[in-house]
């Protein structure tokens, strides 16, 4: 039983600014549920971070998960740059500490709960489900509000 996450985040005008973010998780059936919340203010890398909990935690613990996002800094940080961090004590290679710290413990411990793959989608691109997410996103800000899946 496969599950799929588009997630992607949003600021608006500026960033730092109004945060959103907005997540389309599709089931092992197709079934599609869209989720989408608003944060205040915030940066896009927060909202980015967000959008992949939000959208991972509507996955049951134990399944199979792709994360699908067009943000390097929420896949990377996943695949790349999280053991180290977690070696150095949630420190960078500066040696400061590591932006969102929070976020990123919330991110880990829900892809730790699932099997979670990630693939990176070009933003913009035509990607129908992560242009969903993206419009979700924009949603929350026009709303400022969240959806309840």
């Amino acid at each position: 039983m496969r599950w799929t996450a588009y997630t992607d985040g949003a600021c608006a005008p500026t960033n730092p600014g109004p945060a959103g973010w907005g997540a389309v998780v599709i089931g092992p059936g197709g079934e599609e549920v869209d989720h989408f919340g608003f944060i205040g203010l915030g940066t896009n890398q927060i909202a980015e971070l967000t959008a992949a909990i939000e959208g991972l935690e509507l996955v049951p613990p134990g399944a199979e998960v792709e994360l699908v996002s067009d943000s390097q800094y929420v896949l990377k940080g996943l695949t790349e740059w999280r053991a180290n961090w977690e070696r150095k004590g949630f420190r960078n290679s500066k040696g400061e500490p590591v932006a969102n710290q929070q976020l990123w413990k919330r991110l880990f411990t829900a892809a730790d709960a699932r099997r979670v793959s990630v693939r990176w989608v070009r933003g913009h691109n035509g990607d129908r489900r992560n242009e969903k997410a993206d419009a979700l996103a924009n949603k929350a800000l026009a709303l400022k509000t969240r959806s309840d899946a």
